[in-house]
């Protein structure tokens, strides 16, 4: 799936514990009968981070412009040679079979190393691009998680990521997609209606995804708590022991019927481990602006609410990594209609979303 294997992440080295992200339940509305229906960071304590990427004169009170509006501003600082290198068509690649618009886990510059960051964008619009990356995140503590604590893990440095834009944002008609190692988010300006994040997207870390030094260890931590809130019965039912979801592309494609999806409904779940599974959600959202969190979960209302999703767990080992007692999943999985999100745990976190109220 990727060309870099097993890739030594530089933030990781010794014991360094990455703090967990504090996100109040009360900022989480539940909407009756529907579940999950509107997220809000307000609660969200963001801890003061130094990054050593982040160009020296990016002030955080800049990245409160809408992420839209920078694209824009990116958009119209760019050359003529420039936008040849990294401007497609809204449909490019749409010949081949797929717009590489949607393109999801590349883990480098999407049209190679001669499409970095560092070798296309002048200074001043690297400091716009850090400040995308900003305003599509939580704030300080969610570009942290994003961005790795601003080593962007294996590609070490925004300088050796890619932006690319497909269409045009002056006609409303655009996306933008930022890929990097572990990396994968974007914007299209709400151009796509209905579908969350302007397509899937894509987030690990190189450590263990049961280690503490891992930054998205507190999500594995989340939906360990729900395992441990089971009865057996259901913990059989939610475990699935021979095979596993995979990665990339396929692993989010979304499937027709219910009965195509292994592990427990969450309509099967009591109050209280219902309100863990809320929790989950918080978790798994909290790296994210308010606007594409409040969108995610405005899909699974129109999709049926949280009670049409399943709950799985794998427990087969993956990639030469052995599952155990202490680690006992390679993978965890939520899934319901339109609604995939996939999460590897073993040798390391990769995370593939897709969320739409498109479910076919």
């Amino acid at each position: 799936m990727s060309d870099i294997q097993n890739p030594i992440c530089p933030e990781c080295e010794g014991t360094f514990e990455f703090p967990e992200p504090q996100l109040g339940r009360r900022d989480f509305i539940r909407a009756a009968g529907a579940g999950l229906a509107a997220l809000s960071t307000g609660g969200l304590i963001l801890p003061a981070t130094a990054r050593a990427d982040r160009p020296a004169d990016v002030k955080t009170a800049d990245s409160k412009k809408p992420a839209e509006d920078l694209i824009l501003e990116l958009y119209r600082s760019l050359s003529a040679d420039q936008k040849a290198k990294v401007v497609k068509s809204y449909d490019h690649g749409a010949d081949k079979g797929r717009p590489t618009r949607l393109s999801l886990n590349p883990n480098r510059a999407l049209f190679g190393p001669e499409f970095t960051v560092g070798k296309i964008y002048t200074k001043a619009q690297q400091e716009i691009l850090d400040k995308i990356l900003m305003a599509i995140s939580s704030g300080e503590d969610g570009y942290r998680r994003i961005t790795r604590n601003g080593t962007f893990d294996a590609s070490k440095s925004i300088q050796n990521c890619g932006a690319d834009l497909f269409g045009d944002p002056t006609t409303g008609k655009y996306a933008f997609i930022f890929t990097g190692h572990h990396l994968t988010v974007r914007s299209d300006g709400d151009f796509t209606d209905g579908v969350a994040f302007g397509g899937p997207i894509y987030y690990g870390h190189s450590p263990n995804g049961y280690s503490r030094a891992n930054i998205f260890y507190y999500q594995t931590k989340s939906v360990t708590s729900v395992f441990e809130a089971l009865s057996e019965a259901q913990r059989a039912k939610a475990t699935v022991k021979m095979g596993n979801p995979g990665e990339g592309d396929r692993s989010v494609r979304f499937k027709a019927q219910a009965t195509e999806r292994p592990g427990l409904p969450l309509a099967e779940l009591s109050k209280a481990q219902k309100d863990l599974v809320e929790k989950v959600m918080r978790d798994v959202l909290s790296p994210f602006r308010k606007e594409d969190a409040e969108e995610v979960l405005t899909v699974i209302k129109k999709n049926g609410g949280m009670d049409k999703i399943q709950l799985a767990f794998y427990s087969e080992d993956y990639e030469g990594a052995r599952t155990s007692e202490k680690e006992p999943w390679s993978f965890w999985r939520l899934e319901g209609p339109g609604f995939v999100w996939n999460y590897r745990v073993l040798p390391h976190v990769h995370t593939y979303v897709n969320i739409s109220n498109k479910t076919s």
